[in-house]
């Protein structure tokens, strides 16, 4: 932990992305705990849930299915469905979450936000800090939003009326860019979006970005083309 404090001092830019991030995390909760609320379930379930499973998309669709009348049963098979992408990043941040006690909990804080703040820093040292405090303070910072919400009820039900809604995806496009470099990972970029934009109008949210997932399948498929280095030996 100290290790992750002395870093976090040091890059004082990354303290600052993982702070913003937090609050429009926090206002995003609040949204989720007041709809939640409004739309039926008693307080103590939209912060059970958000300490439990701890995912926004699954959250909401969970709430949006049983609100609409669906099977509960269903709603956790279409939650975990959404969440299916996790196990993707298990594979990426395997190194940083560590072993024993501390896989649990970094699994459990594992969401799209703090792996992309991870593999964005060029060394695990960094890359360790970023995940677990980004991990930690998103965790936090949601829970709290949601306990506001829900007692409060609706008081910002929409979190597109201040913009929110675009805060996690420009974000997370900023942290990814630097990545697109490299010719496999941009195709697989560039397959996921189009997957996910030509499925989007026709499947419920979260299901398109778990299908573009087979983007990384197509480019790992990809035949591999020697380096220019490798040409010039």
């Amino acid at each position: 932990m100290r290790s992750i404090y002395r870093t976090l001092r040091a890059d004082r830019a990354l303290t600052r992305d993982i702070a913003l991030v937090c609050v429009a995390d926090a206002v995003v909760g609040l949204s989720f705990g007041a709809i939640a609320v409004s739309e039926g379930l008693p307080v103590w379930a939209p912060m059970l849930l958000s300490v439990v499973v701890f995912a926004g998309a699954a959250q909401f669709m969970f709430v949006g299915l049983v609100a609409s009348g669906g099977n509960p049963v269903a709603a956790v098979l279409a939650g975990l469905l959404v969440n299916v992408r996790h196990v993707v990043f298990g594979f990426t941040v395997g190194d940083v979450v560590g072993r024993g006690w501390r896989r649990v909990v970094g699994s459990h804080v594992m969401v799209d936000e703090t792996v992309a703040f991870a593999l964005a820093q060029p060394d695990a040292t960094r890359r360790r800090a970023a995940y677990w405090a980004c991990g930690v303070a998103l965790f936090t910072c949601w829970n709290i939003g949601v306990v506001v919400g829900a007692s409060a009820g609706s008081a910002v039900s929409d979190p597109a009326a201040l913009g929110l809604d675009a805060a996690f995806p420009a974000v997370l496009l900023a942290l990814v860019l630097p990545a697109l470099r490299d010719r496999t990972t941009a195709l697989a970029c560039v397959v996921g979006v189009a997957i996910a934009l030509a499925t989007a109008p026709f499947l419920q949210a979260g299901l398109p970005v778990l299908l573009a997932l087979a983007g990384v399948v197509v480019a790992l498929a990809r035949p591999a083309h020697p380096s220019s280095e490798e040409v010039a030996a």
